[in-house]
């Protein structure tokens, strides 16, 4: 049920106290008020605004969390170099139906002598997972503890990090958390390329030869359409790929929530694409429409 909210045009209230936003989203809730939470690594575009617009389409109150957290980074991978931008990410969301900005300091989060961690199988198990050790490791241990300093009825994530929802959904499941997961559409440039906030490393020719990415995942559905074969679907995307001087990590055809190969004959399936384009390393993928 859409909720018209009154006071859209306010200015969010930034909260760094984890203690501080446990109370007052609980406050509201226990007003009756529905609260939705997007969390974030901060350096927004337009899709962290839209999961933004779409909470606050069905919710009351909105908590956007900008926390890059170190813990999901592997050693060698781009921690330091992530945009930080707390201003304009304030800004990008003021007047989008953000009632909080929590913005932790690292040690809020992860308290001096923190020895606790989440590990996850199941989804987690291959893709990002074998390619980044204990990269859902650190994604679960923050999204759960921000989950628990900002207990709101239900989180929004974005469909392009596929894998991640599946995980996050997993551990949500696995621990009771009382929280229902919205999963929506992949925002995308003109050109296809899925928004993200690495797309600002991309120097301009490689930023031309990102549209491999989403191209890829095009020729995969048209085959997939067509009725191909799922190892004939793959060596396709890897030859696209390859041939606009993409370095793939994978390109493949799996069970969209096992992400196993598909089932005979197939049923839900998804396209998942990783590739490198000089430094920058982007992800992106495309449900497929059942068949046989």
């Amino acid at each position: 049920m859409a909720r018209v909210r009154a006071d859209t045009a306010d200015e969010p209230t930034i909260v760094a106290d984890p203690d501080r936003m446990h109370r007052d989203v609980l406050a509201a809730r226990g007003r009756g008020r529905r609260v939705g939470f997007v969390p974030t690594m901060g350096a927004l575009h337009a899709g962290h605004v839209s999961l933004v617009e779409r909470a606050a389409t069905e919710c009351d109150d909105v908590a956007v969390s900008i926390f890059v957290n170190p813990t999901q980074f592997g050693p060698g991978e781009d921690f330091t170099r992530y945009p930080r931008s707390l201003e304009a990410d304030v800004a990008a969301v003021a007047g989008r139906g953000a009632t909080w900005i929590f913005a932790p300091h690292a040690d809020a989060i992860y308290p001096p002598g923190c020895a606790t961690r989440i590990v996850v199988d199941g989804p987690a198990r291959r893709f990002e997972g074998e390619l980044r050790p204990g990269h859902f490791s650190g994604v679960a241990t923050v999204v759960c503890r921000l989950f628990l300093a900002v207990p709101a009825d239900v989180a929004y994530f974005g469909a392009k990090d596929w894998q991640q929802t599946l995980v996050v959904k997993r551990m949500v499941r696995d621990l009771g958390l009382p929280v229902e997961i919205a999963v929506c559409p992949t925002i995308r440039e003109p050109d296809g390329l899925a928004m993200s906030s690495r797309n600002a490393y991309l120097s301009g020719d490689d930023r031309t030869r990102a549209t491999a990415l989403h191209e890829s995942l095009v020729l995969a559905e048209r085959a997939w359409r067509a009725g191909e074969p799922v190892t004939a679907i793959e060596q396709t995307m890897r030859k696209h790929l390859a041939s606009r001087g993409v370095a793939v990590d994978y390109a493949a055809i799996v069970d969209r929530e096992s992400l196993e190969p598909p089932s005979k004959p197939p049923a839900d399936a998804v396209a998942l694409v990783a590739g490198r384009l000089g430094s920058t390393r982007l992800i992106d993928n495309l449900l497929l429409p059942r068949r046989g």
